[in-house]
């Protein structure tokens, strides 16, 4: 442009030609303060993502443990009903051919044994599947915790990136007290509360 023509700088302007004559330190403070915040917070917030992740696949692997326990507890249980429906045989049998009452006599006793043996396998397995859940229970908690942590660390910096723009600093103080609560909340996934 030459000197003699008529020029009108709009704020956009006037802020780069404040910034390029040295001025603005204090916006310059702020938006430093800001980036560092950014970084911390996104890097804190990946660790907790991956946090969030494996507390979920451990949930699903136990939950898939305790329904193999089921299972195996459930083929117990038919096999118990097997013994069961051949110790009332052997007990039927004894009443009808009572020529072998000691044969059915040390049948019945036998199968009384392996149903024993077999219900208390059942109940172990009952007992380990009700643990499995127990523990994909407390995953899933702990994996929530993670993922509100993740997302409260989420909105911090959506709310750093509007501070930047606007120069805001209620959204600057907004922007802290949610990367501080994102903190807090996984601090309370890290102590499993």
């Amino acid at each position: 442009m030459s000197d003699d023509e008529f020029h009108v700088h709009g704020p956009h302007d006037h802020e780069l030609e404040h910034a390029g004559h040295g001025g603005g330190h204090e916006s310059q403070g702020m938006t430093s303060q800001i980036a560092m915040f950014t970084a911390i917070i996104a890097t804190v917030g990946a660790i907790f993502g991956y946090m969030g992740g494996a507390t979920q696949a451990n949930a699903g692997l136990y939950k898939n443990n305790a329904a193999i326990s089921k299972t195996e507890a459930s083929n117990q249980w038919n096999y118990y009903q097997a013994k069961s429906s051949k110790q009332n045989l052997s007990e039927l049998a004894k009443e009808i051919a009572p020529a072998k009452k000691d044969f059915y006599d040390e049948e019945i006793k036998r199968y009384k044994t392996e149903k024993s043996d077999i219900k208390k396998n059942a109940e172990a397995l009952e007992s380990k599947s009700k643990e499995w859940d127990e523990k994909s229970d407390e995953e899933m908690h702990q994996h929530h915790r993670w993922a509100q942590a993740t997302t409260a660390l989420q909105i911090s910096i959506a709310l750093a990136a509007i501070a930047l723009l606007t120069r805001r600093k209620w959204l600057q103080k907004g922007m802290m007290g949610m990367g501080a609560l994102g903190l807090v909340l996984g601090a309370l996934a890290a102590l499993h509360i």
